[in-house]
C-alpha cells in the first residue's frame, strides 16, 4: 500500500499548491456565509416590520442567522456521505456551487417594505441554502489537506486550510468597512448592503472555476484500490464504532464555535450597540482581530505539528482566557487601546487550529468525513447557531456576557487538551481499518 501521504517529509510543491488552492477557495465561500453578520443591524430594519422594537428585530435576524447553522448537519452529513462514498474532490467542488448561488440571490432580493413577509421568509431559504453548503465545506476542506499532506505536516496543513477560512472573515470585515467608510447610513441601507452579497456570488463561482484544478487524496484513490470505502451507511458506522470520538469532537467543536462567533461574528455589532462605538471603528478593529486570528491559525497549527496538540492546547486556550476577558472588560476604551486587546484576543482564537487537528486523527480514513462532518456540523448547529441570540438577550442584563462565555469555553478547551484523544495520532498506513 502506498503511505506517501503519511510519510515524514516536508511539504512539495504540490502539497502548497493544493494548500493554496483550497485555502484560497474556502476563504471566498466563507466570506459568503458571514458577510450576513456584518451587516446584521442594516438586514434588519429592511426585513421586518417597521415598528418592531429593534432588540426584538435584531434577535429575529440572528435567529435567521442560527438557522444557516441549523441546516449544517443536513448538508454536511448528505454531502459528507458521498464524500466518504465517491470522492472528496466532488464533493468539496460542490459545496462551494451550492453556496455562490444563495448568496447571490440574497444581494438581488426586495425588501420588506416591497413584498411584506415574504422577504423575511426567502432571506430564511436563501440561509438555509447557505448553511447546508458550509456544513459540507469545512469539514471536507480539513479532510482534504489533511489526506493530501505528510502526517508530520497536518497541523501546517490544517492550520493554513483553517487561516484560509478567516481570511474569508477578514475579507467580510474588510467589504464591511469599505461599505460602512464609503457610503452614508442612508446609502447602505438604500442600496450599498447589496454590493457584499453580489461580490460574494461571483466570489463563489469563482472558486468554483479554481477546485476544478485539484486532484482527488492519494487516501481515497487507495481506499478505492482497495475497495475499502464503506460498504454502509458511514453515519452508521461512525455513532456505532466511534461515539467516543464523536462527542470529543463535538465538544472541540464547542470550544470554536466560541471563539468564531462572539470573538469575530457577534462582536462587531455588540460594540455598536452596547457600547456606542462607531460603525466604521468596531470594523476596523475586528478587521485586525481576524488577521490575527488568520496569523494564529498558522502559529498554532505550526505549534501542533512541532510540540504536539496538547501542550498548544493549554498555551492557546490559556491566552484566549486571559485575553478575551481583558478585552471585554476594558471597554469601550480608546481606539488604540481597543485595537490592541481586540488583536491579542484574534491572535488566541488562532488556538481553534488544533481542533481539526485532533478532530480528523480521531477517525479511521473509511469515515473520516461523515465522522468529522456528523459532529462538527451538530455541535456547531447547536451551539454556534443559538449563541448570538443567548447572547443578544444576556447582554441587557450583564454587558460582560461575551466575555463570560467565551472565558468558560476556553476553561473546556484547556480541559480537553487532558482527553487522551488529544495525543492520538490515527496513522493513515492502517485506511483499511474496518469502520
Amino acid at each position: 500500500m502506498t503511505t506517501s501521504p503519511a510519510a515524514h517529509r516536508p511539504l512539495n510543491r504540490d502539497d502548497m499548491r493544493t494548500l493554496s488552492l483550497s485555502a484560497l477557495g474556502g476563504a471566498l465561500e466563507f466570506y459568503d456565509f458571514v458577510i450576513y453578520v456584518f451587516f446584521a443591524a442594516v438586514i434588519g430594519k429592511l426585513f421586518f416590520p417597521p415598528d418592531m422594537p429593534d432588540w426584538l428585530s435584531q434577535l429575529q435576524t440572528f435567529g435567521i442567522f442560527a438557522a444557516g447553522y441549523l441546516a449544517r448537519p443536513l448538508g454536511g452529513i448528505i454531502i459528507a456521505h458521498f464524500g466518504d462514498k465517491l470522492g472528496r474532490k466532488k464533493m468539496f467542488t460542490l459545496s462551494i456551487f451550492l453556496m455562490a448561488v444563495p448568496t447571490l440571490a440574497i444581494g438581488l432580493m426586495p425588501t420588506y417594505a416591497s413584498i411584506g413577509i415574504a422577504a423575511p421568509l426567502l432571506l430564511l431559504l436563501f440561509r438555509v441554502m447557505q448553511g447546508a453548503a458550509i456544513g459540507g465545506e469545512v469539514p471536507g476542506a480539513w479532510v482534504f489537506v489533511t489526506e493530501h499532506a505528510p502526517a508530520n505536516r497536518t497541523g501546517v496543513a490544517v492550520g493554513t486550510l483553517t487561516a484560509g477560512l478567516t481570511a474569508g472573515i477578514l475579507l467580510g470585515s474588510l467589504v464591511a468597512t469599505a461599505i460602512n467608510t464609503r457610503y452614508s447610513p442612508e446609502d447602505v441601507a438604500g442600496y450599498a448592503w447589496r454590493i457584499p452579497f453580489i461580490l460574494g456570488g461571483v466570489f463563489g463561482f469563482f472558486a468554483v472555476y479554481l477546485r476544478r484544478f485539484l486532484e482527488e487524496t492519494p487516501i481515497f484513490k487507495e481506499l478505492q484500490a482497495q475497495k475499502a470505502v464503506a460498504d454502509e451507511l458511514p453515519l452508521k458506522a461512525t455513532l456505532r464504532n466511534h461515539i467516543g470520538a464523536v462527542l470529543v469532537s463535538m465538544l472541540l467543536t464547542w470550544v470554536l464555535s466560541a471563539a468564531i462567533v462572539v470573538v469575530v461574528l457577534f462582536t462587531p455589532t455588540y460594540l455598536q450597540k452596547v457600547h456606542a462605538i462607531a460603525p466604521a471603528l468596531a470594523l476596523q478593529a475586528n478587521s485586525i482581530a481576524t488577521l490575527a486570528l488568520t496569523v494564529g491559525c498558522i502559529v498554532f497549527g505550526f505549534a501542533a505539528d512541532r510540540f504536539g496538540a496538547r501542550n498548544t492546547m493549554l498555551v492557546g486556550f490559556s491566552g484566549l482566557l486571559a485575553s478575551s476577558y481583558h478585552f471585554y472588560t476594558a471597554l469601550p476604551g480608546d481606539g488604540a487601546t481597543l485595537m490592541f486587546n481586540y488583536g491579542l484576543t484574534g491572535f488566541f482564537v488562532g488556538a481553534i487550529a488544533t481542533v481539526p487537528y485532533v478532530a480528523v486523527r480521531a477517525f479511521p480514513a473509511a469515515v473520516r468525513f461523515t465522522g468529522l462532518s456528523f459532529s462538527y456540523n451538530v455541535a456547531y448547529a447547536i451551539f454556534g447557531g443559538m449563541t448570538p441570540m443567548l447572547l443578544t438577550y444576556w447582554v441587557r442584563s450583564d454587558p460582560l456576557a461575551p466575555g463570560h462565555y467565551v472565558a468558560a469555553l476556553a476553561v473546556l478547551g484547556i480541559l480537553l487538551a487532558f482527553v487522551p484523544l488529544a495525543a492520538r495520532r490515527h496513522g493513515d498506513q492502517a485506511v483499511l481499518a474496518q469502520a
